[in-house]
Order: structure tokens, then C-alpha cells, then sequence
């Protein structure tokens, strides 16, 4: 498998001011089955991404290279920092959303609604009160390949908010087939979720839909932001000039904030999910089915208010 000489597709003018045409996608690990979830950890300046089928966590560092960080992880998916850099973590075969306290213990955030069982937490954010925001789609009940297999409970796939003072679960939004990705915007007035139907139904959605954030508790919304082709839109993140780097079938997609798609970065494998990393914050790391791999670009990724 080789990376192209050319990993950058300018398709708008601004894509230009955005990368660096002279630097090259590297290719840091390649074993995974299904590399997903990637997170920066600025305290330790390392990166932590799952392997979801191999139910382990992995870690990478610039000299060290990479290695297990856990294992089993509980076929652990998406994770995010809270405001005190601790990973929170969205579990397959756990069906919750867990945190990882600053001496390793786990503690469970939410594993139900209403008395019944989440379906496959699959990715998280926080917001700068606290609050937790997740998708609960059921990929990792499907089949016992990413969790364990069994029935949904709930009978929906829902995006949560649970509250950071109380600890109260909600549900934000219940008309998205299946909810995967999402990112607020730099600002927080918005939030940006990705709606992948399409694994699950001929025809079906595979685009980010954009809702309006009132009072920092509930949505409003959704209009369709940008439909993903091809691929979909399994995870993204925010620059701080709030375009959004997507995950796609050939790569990373990069949109303006008006929903103009503007470049993409080509890459061998289908492309899960993106983290802003790095001393800087201008490296881009990108998870692809069985690897990982980075690409310095000229922007910074956007820092949380």
C-alpha cells in the first residue's frame, strides 16, 4: 500500500492557505482492524486511539512510536478530554460512557436511559460547562465483532447530553438513523452530527447535519450541512477557523464553514475519524481501517472556549 506523491485535492481556492503542498502524509502504525477514536494528550504528548475488533487502546508518541495502552479496552470507540485532561471514552462492549481518572480508574458517566441498557456509546464530546455530549447508535450490538451482540433496549439511536454538575441524562435529538460523529462548532452554538443511516439502509443518510445549541442544553435544527461521497462522515473535528476535517471513503474531506467542500487529503484506506495533535496543534492525525497515519497542515486545530 503506497501513499500518493500528491496526498492534497485542491477543489477551492482557500484549500490552498490551508496545507502545506510540500509535506507528506505519514504513515505512523499499521496493524489495527478497525482504527478508530483518536485523541491528543497535550499533558503527555501522545496520542490514544482504538482498535476496536482487537478490543484494545493504542498509543503513540514521537521516538517511543507506538504500543498498547489498553487491553482489553472493553471494545472501547470514540474519545475526547474533559476540562481536567481526562479521557472519556465511549464503550462498545461496556454500552457506556466511561472516564479515566487521572490514577487510572475507571468511573461509568451513563450505561442507561429511562432504566435500559444504551445501545454502543460510539463518539463524544465535552463542552466547556462540563456536559457530555454522545451518540448511542448500535453498531457495537450488530454483531460481536465490535462489542457483543444483542438487542437494543431502547429501540432508537439517540444523541445524549449528560449534565456536568448533576450528572442527569437527556436525549438532545432521536431523528437521526444512526447518529456517529460530532463536534461543536468553535464557538458552541452549533453542534455538527453525523447521521452514517447508510451502513444500515440502501439510500440511507450519509451526511452532517448541523443543529443550533439553545440555552447549552438542547438542539434546534438540523439541516443537512454537507452530504459525505464517498464514505461517510464517521468522525471529524474543527480547525480554529471552524472548517471541519471529515473522515470519507478516499481520505479526509475539509469543509468551509458555509458547507463548501474545499480540499481533501488522500488517503490508501478508508478514513474513520481525525484529531487536531501535536506540540502545535497543527498536525493532523487520521485513523484509517488498519492504521494510523498524521500530515502537518498550515492551521491549528480549534481550542475549546
Amino acid at each position: 500500500m503506497s501513499l500518493p506523491d500528491t496526498p492534497f485535492q485542491h477543489l477551492d481556492a482557500r484549500f490552498r492557505r490551508m496545507v502545506i503542498d510540500t509535506a507528506q502524509v505519514d504513515r505512523l502504525y499499521h496493524g489495527c482492524r478497525w482504527a478508530e477514536g483518536p485523541v491528543w494528550l497535550p499533558a503527555t504528548q501522545e496520542l490514544i486511539w482504538s482498535d476496536i475488533p482487537n478490543n484494545r487502546l493504542m498509543r503513540w508518541s514521537e521516538g517511543a512510536g507506538a504500543g498498547v495502552f489498553r487491553q482489553p479496552s472493553n471494545f472501547n470507540n470514540g474519545n475526547t478530554l474533559d476540562r481536567e485532561g481526562r479521557i472519556v471514552g465511549c464503550l462498545h462492549g461496556g454500552r457506556a460512557v466511561v472516564r479515566t481518572e487521572h490514577d487510572g480508574s475507571i468511573t461509568t458517566l451513563a450505561s442507561h436511559w429511562q432504566g435500559k441498557r444504551l445501545n454502543s456509546p460510539n463518539d463524544v464530546v465535552v463542552k466547556s460547562d462540563g456536559s457530555i455530549w454522545f451518540t448511542d447508535p448500535d453498531y457495537g450490538i450488530n454483531s460481536d465483532y465490535e462489542g457483543y451482540q444483542a438487542e437494543s433496549e431502547i429501540g432508537a439511536c439517540n444523541v445524549y447530553r449528560i449534565d456536568g454538575d448533576s450528572g442527569d441524562i437527556s436525549i438532545v435529538s432521536s431523528d437521526l438513523e444512526r447518529p456517529n460523529g460530532l463536534a461543536f462548532s468553535t464557538d458552541e452554538s452549533r453542534l455538527y452530527i453525523a447521521d452514517t443511516g447508510l451502513t444500515h439502509r440502501a439510500g440511507g443518510p450519509h451526511h452532517i447535519r448541523v443543529f443550533d445549541v439553545v440555552d447549552g442544553v438542547t438542539l434546534k435544527g438540523g439541516e443537512v450541512f454537507a452530504t459525505i461521497d464517498p464514505g461517510l462522515a464517521d468522525g471529524f473535528r474543527l480547525d480554529a477557523h471552524g472548517n471541519i476535517w471529515t473522515s470519507a471513503g478516499d481520505g479526509v474531506h475539509c469543509y468551509a464553514p458555509d458547507g463548501t467542500l474545499l480540499g481533501k487529503i488522500l488517503i490508501p484506506e478508508v478514513v474513520s475519524n481525525v484529531v487536531f495533535g501535536g506540540p502545535r496543534g497543527n498536525r493532523l492525525f487520521i485513523t484509517a481501517t488498519t492504521s494510523l497515519y498524521a500530515v502537518y497542515l498550515a492551521v491549528n486545530g480549534a481550542v475549546r472556549p
